[in-house]
């Protein structure tokens, strides 16, 4: 881990926006303490720098590939990618992929340089502006901004790596190469008691203050990352023993988060409505990382011979068939389900037309006009070179709208949902699942069952699937959970983390893929199951840390197995 004194340099990953009510993220190229605290402009713009490091996903690996595609949601089109490596046997501290280490460390040190130079400041020389006070309100606001975005990060840490140094003060380039791991539950710890200290010193909402703006961090955003962390902690990966204090102070957690929301007005909303140009005044968003005006996802991802689409993470079969039956709820290969072998997409589950793109369908994207063909042979499928393997190819997050044509190109606004309330009903009700022995326990505290938290999901406005049956087992109940939530966070950067912290990594063993043939006579697809064998070692339930970190200092330890 490289450290720098007084002068950081940080290069920001974000692009500027132009709409007024969004913040705008900064590039820092080299600045001491006067240069940041020179004016309340440069003060900001070194903590909208550090915002800047937030995570997202909208394909940061080898040609658009999103970390979906390292899971049984998605399989990459293109060979070239290095998301492959995570399963091909490639993976190793040398070639480690992530950059969460580098990434996270460099944000955590200008957090540690903010907090450490910003105390005492006054601004003495700006007295007499007429914004004065209006900017001291928002200069004091900052730290506590600065001290969510350092235990986001560390959880990005402890999350992928399991034990890291916990460094909370501006090292030397000697001190930082010397520091050693902190065990992963003091990481947590921290994370959760900087989250109680922070939580009532930040707004509800920015929209009434001057100047109103939208993705900066709120009380419901601070709540929310301390709920995850506490259902990482008890998850079996960091909770081998399964601490029922643990399951119990997730379940506290992120009903806080549930109860926070009715109280500010965050509601479930439309799935549909979770992208788009306006997904980030969604009404069920807690938090989104704004990216800007793009179209490289969608080109990315739009089909093979669609014009401008490059093909990139496509579904896989595994991941449709985790859709069950609109009518009876039931999976696919379930009895009395109500699936048709012939019409396999019909009856659906309502989040898999919004989610996946399949054979037949119509103006996708919209200058689309001719109905997809992914079948082999097909305009869309193979042999065409980067054409689908799967069968399919993705709609959600990417924007229909968008138009690749060389005389009507144009680009949308995309935002990255870091925090939402229905990851948040899904969370409570696998801690509380936990914490009381069943799905259909209630007691004072918990007055929602694991399985009516379920159902919340499964009712939202546009998806009406029918609710989980009251008695179920519970290792009924524990798979359909885990199902639900596949669907529900489809995409959103959550399946790679879910079965590492579940320790179920049996389930990347393999995916299952659809080959489509058309019959030349009657013109009917056939539909054909293919099973693809990917590689999962234990050791990959943590990350490697990289090979440089550990040359650079002796003191640092590899995560068992990557030796």
């Amino acid at each position: 881990m490289k450290a720098k004194n007084i002068i950081i340099s940080l290069w920001s990953l974000a692009l500027l926006w132009s709409c007024t009510d969004m913040m705008d993220y900064n590039e820092i190229v080299s600045y001491d303490k006067e240069d940041v605290f020179q004016s309340f402009n440069r003060t900001g713009n070194f903590v909208t720098d550090i915002y800047g490091r937030l995570d997202y996903d909208f394909g940061n690996y080898g040609n658009g590939a999103m970390l979906a595609s390292a899971t049984d949601e998605a399989e990459f089109a293109w060979s070239i990618s290095n998301i492959h490596d995570f399963y091909n046997g490639a993976w190793s501290p040398i070639n480690y992929i992530s950059n969460t280490w580098s990434n996270s460390y460099s944000a955590i040190r200008a957090s540690n340089f903010y907090l450490k130079e910003s105390e005492g400041r006054t601004f003495d020389q700006f007295k007499n502006n007429k914004d004065y006070y209006e900017n001291m309100t928002k200069f004091e606001r900052y730290q506590y901004e600065v001290r969510f975005l350092r235990a986001y990060f560390y959880f990005n840490l402890v999350r992928e790596y399991g034990d890291v140094p916990l460094v909370t003060t501006v090292l030397t380039e000697a001190e930082a190469n010397s520091v050693t791991r902190t065990p992963a539950n003091d990481v947590i710890n921290f994370i959760v008691s900087e989250c109680d200290a922070i939580v009532n010193k930040l707004p509800i909402s920015y929209k009434t203050l001057n100047p109103a703006e939208t993705g900066r961090v709120t009380r419901a955003t601070v709540l929310a990352l301390k709920a995850r962390t506490l259902l990482y902690a008890a998850s079996p990966l960091l909770n081998p023993g399964q601490d029922m204090v643990k399951w119990q102070a997730a379940a506290l957690a992120n009903k806080n988060v549930l109860d926070s929301c009715t109280l500010y007005g965050i509601t479930l909303g439309k799935y549909s409505a979770l992208w788009g140009t306006d997904n980030y005044k969604g009404s069920e968003i807690i938090f989104v990382r704004q990216i800007g005006d793009l179209n490289t996802l969608e080109s990315n991802n739009f089909p093979i011979g669609v014009e401008g689409g490059k093909s990139g993470n496509c579904p896989t079969q595994t991941l449709v068939d985790a859709y069950q039956m609109k009518s009876t709820g039931l999976n696919w290969d379930e009895s009395g389900s109500g699936y048709n072998p012939a019409k396999p997409y019909d009856g659906r589950d309502p989040r898999f037309a919004l989610t996946v793109a399949k054979n037949g369908d119509t103006s996708w994207p919209n200058y689309n006009v001719m109905p997809l063909q992914t079948y082999e042979g097909g305009a869309n499928g193979a042999p065409i070179s980067g054409a689908t393997p799967t069968g399919y190819y993705l709609k959600k997050y990417c924007d229909a709208t968008v138009n690749l044509q060389p005389n009507s190109t144009n680009t949308k606004r995309h935002s990255w949902i870091t925090y939402r309330l229905g990851e948040f009903y899904l969370n409570y009700a696998e801690a509380v699942f936990h914490a009381l022995g069943s799905a259909d326990a209630t007691n004072a505290t918990f007055t929602m069952s694991a399985r009516d938290a379920v159902n919340k999901i499964r009712q939202r406005s546009d998806v009406t699937m029918p609710n989980l049956p009251a008695g179920l087992s519970n290792s009924d109940f524990e798979k359909k959970y885990m199902n639900e939530r596949m669907v529900e966070l489809a995409f959103e950067g959550h399946r790679f983390w879910d079965v590492r912290r579940w320790k179920k990594g049996e389930l990347l063993n393999k995916v299952t893929l659809m080959k489509l043939t058309k019959n030349s006579g009657t013109g009917d697809i056939i539909y054909t199951r293919v099973v693809k064998n990917r590689l999962w070692d234990d050791k990959m339930y943590f990350s490697p840390i990289p090979d440089q970190e550990i040359r650079r200092n002796g003191n640092l330890t590899q995560n068992q197995g990557w030796n």
